[in-house]
């Protein structure tokens, strides 16, 4: 019986030693931040199921310092296909990460697939949980939802959260309070089919004085722009405006320019007068990427094109997009001349590589082309995009224009009709 027992207790300390000396795995002994990098990947569903790997990965998800919702959230297929389904399942699951969240929060992003938004109800939980993520001091704010026929109100919490430092807002209404100086830690601000008043906007802008990259798309209610902001480097605005002006943007380095507006022949980049200036007042020293869409059968368009490359003495890359009006022509012999428009004054540019795209064999198109090719010479290369059913001959033109630089390659790409 005692060597039963002793035989028991020998195989018992073998299991146990057996046990003790099993290695744990290696990704639990990983140190936290990897573990969250490792986390950071998954879709926050995935994510928050690593908590039934063991005991040590149960609460592993509690602090993940960024957070994503958007359709991976949701796994099942029919709710998918049901948007009231899909929305009852994602703000269930969007409390539940927030309640269970025991650490700071650096990034929250909720990008709804195009499921509507309009229930009250959808709309305070919104509000709670911005209220919850400004007590968070979070840094990285993402709203990106659709609510028919309406915007979403914009809670004044966050206006109140000076910890941001990157913010993106879609189809939203921003009307901060009349106490609101701006965000003092913001350095990147993304805003697509915003509504806010022209006060609100300046205000908005001059107040975020660490301000470095600056997109405005598709904004309602807003067509003069004044952007004051002294360590802008990055500006791209696309939609209707008719006049934009800076101020004190000293340090930009790429701008962006797209204007769809109808009213074209009211557009203008504002200098020292009513009309559009020969140079701006102060050149953009530090412009080094250009990007513009052009009217070619406006001479506003095509003036204020000028007026900022001229103003612009380190350009190094410029991408234009071409685009005519149908049924639409600014352009008389009494107000074009190539002398005027293009000679006048003779300031050589500094550009490397030119890319046109949409060249319909305009005579205003051409002239600037010319004018690209006689004045640069740095260039190295332009490619110019075709469109449809523009004839060969075309090219041979542009091949025969005069050239500031000898290692200009020209190169033309003809449209995909596909």
């Amino acid at each position: 019986m005692n060597y039963v027992h002793l035989k028991g207790r020998k195989i018992a300390n073998t299991i146990r030693r057996t046990v003790i000396g099993v290695e744990p795995d290696r990704i639990s002994c990983l140190p936290g931040h990897v573990i969250d990098q490792i986390l950071s990947y998954l879709p926050i569903r995935e994510a928050v199921k690593t908590s039934v790997l063991s005991s040590e990965w149960r609460n592993k998800w509690h602090t993940l310092p960024n957070i994503v919702f958007d359709l991976n959230c949701v796994s099942n297929i029919e709710a998918i296909k049901d948007p009231s389904i899909f929305m009852s399942k994602l703000l269930r699951i969007v409390d539940h990460v927030l309640l269970l969240h025991s650490g700071p929060i650096n990034k929250f992003q909720l990008s709804d697939p195009g499921c509507d938004l309009s229930d009250v109800n959808s709309v305070a939980d919104i509000d709670r949980w911005i209220l919850r993520l400004t007590e968070k001091s979070i840094k990285e704010f993402v709203l990106q939802i659709f609510v028919a026929k309406k915007y979403y109100k914009i809670p004044q919490c966050l206006f109140s959260c000076q910890s941001l430092q990157n913010l993106k807002l879609d189809c939203c209404c921003i009307q901060p309070p009349t106490t609101f100086k701006g965000f003092k830690n913001l350095k990147s601000l993304e805003l697509y089919q915003v509504t806010m008043a022209q006060d609100a906007f300046e205000n908005l802008i001059s107040g975020c004085h660490l301000l470095e990259d600056l997109k405005l798309l598709y904004l309602e209610g807003l067509t003069q722009l004044n952007i004051h902001a002294p360590n802008l480097k990055k500006f791209l605005i696309v939609g209707d405006f008719v006049d934009f002006s800076f101020d004190n943007t000293f340090q930009l380095t790429e701008l962006g320019l797209f204007s769809f507006d109808s009213r074209s022949n009211h557009s203008q980049l504002r200098g020292c007068s009513s009309d559009v200036p020969v140079k701006l007042p102060t050149p953009c020293i530090n412009l080094s990427s250009l990007f513009i869409c052009i009217r070619f059968n406006d001479l506003k368009q095509i003036l204020a094109a000028l007026c900022l490359l001229r103003s612009s003495p380190n350009l190094r890359r410029l991408e234009i997009a071409a685009k005519l009006e149908k049924h639409t022509d600014l352009l008389t012999p009494a107000s074009y001349c190539w002398k005027d428009v293009f000679l006048e004054p003779p300031v050589p540019l500094r550009v490397r590589h030119v890319s046109i795209k949409g060249i319909s064999d305009n005579t205003s198109e051409l002239d600037f082309i010319r004018f690209l090719l006689m004045y640069s010479p740095m260039l190295e290369k332009m490619t110019v995009k075709l469109e449809i059913n523009v004839t060969p001959e075309l090219m041979t033109k542009i091949i025969q224009f005069k050239r500031a630089s000898e290692q200009a390659e020209v190169i033309y790409q003809e449209n995909d009709s596909s």
